[in-house]
């Protein structure tokens, strides 16, 4: 089968009316995300960042997975496919998406504030100032905050190198070091880039000037066409 490769970031969830970490907007403008989302920041005042990703989560769980999501999902009868995702929240998995590694961390997973390996689902809850792992320590949320190492790099790395088809959507390729993974796909790979942005150009991609939720069912169905023009079982 072949193998699609997504990279995707905000842009994708906040069709889905999640706001972006820099549009989070109310009480929280106040602050910059060096307060909210980094080490000193959480030395500092972890109560603080505690309910910052506390408000986050709950946004994160109202929200709902919206076309784009679930075109990836859908592609899943015909190819096999990759979501890399810069994003923390769950709206590809509950689209569908078996197959999704993220970035930076997961908003709903909780983990000691000293052990890295020591890692909770949180099902419906929060973290609150008390929350230890068995170890003792208090717990944090499970993402990558500013000035931290991004683990799962390698492994994205890998599997854009195993790339027949790599879409960029629902990321402007600012943010690194997540945007140099581009340079992890073979050559002879074709490249999409969705974005409605004028402004985005990335040599030698197809540039596909259209919103998430317009722009991945369509290229979705140009693939699935290609790929199994008579339906999933052939």
């Amino acid at each position: 089968m072949q193998h699609i490769v997504v990279l995707s970031g905000s842009g994708i969830s906040a069709e889905s009316g999640l706001p972006t970490f820099r549009d989070v907007g109310g009480l929280w403008q106040q602050y910059s995300v060096y307060d909210l989302a980094s080490p000193d920041g959480w030395r500092a005042d972890p109560g603080l960042v505690l309910e910052f990703y506390n408000t986050r989560r709950q946004q994160a769980r109202q929200a709902q997975p919206n076309l784009a999501h679930k075109a990836l999902a859908e592609l899943e009868q015909y190819c096999t496919v990759s979501v890399i995702t810069q994003n923390i929240d769950d709206l590809h998995e509950r689209a569908g998406s078996s197959r999704v590694l993220h970035l930076h961390g997961e908003i709903n997973k909780a983990r000691s504030s000293r052990n890295p390996d020591l890692i909770y689902s949180l099902d419906e809850g929060d973290i609150q100032l008390g929350d230890h792992c068995e170890e003792g320590s208090q717990l944090r949320p499970h993402v990558v905050w500013f000035g931290e190492s991004v683990p799962e790099l390698p492994n994205a790395a890998e599997i854009c190198r195993q790339a027949d088809h790599f879409l960029i959507v629902g990321t402007s390729l600012q943010v690194y070091p997540a945007a140099a993974l581009i340079h992890d796909v073979p050559p002879d790979v074709p490249i999409t880039v969705i974005d409605p942005s004028e402004d985005l150009d990335v040599t030698g991609a197809r540039i596909i000037r259209k919103t998430a939720c317009e722009g991945v069912p369509e290229w979705a169905r140009e693939i699935q066409e290609k790929v199994s023009p008579s339906g999933p079982d052939n």
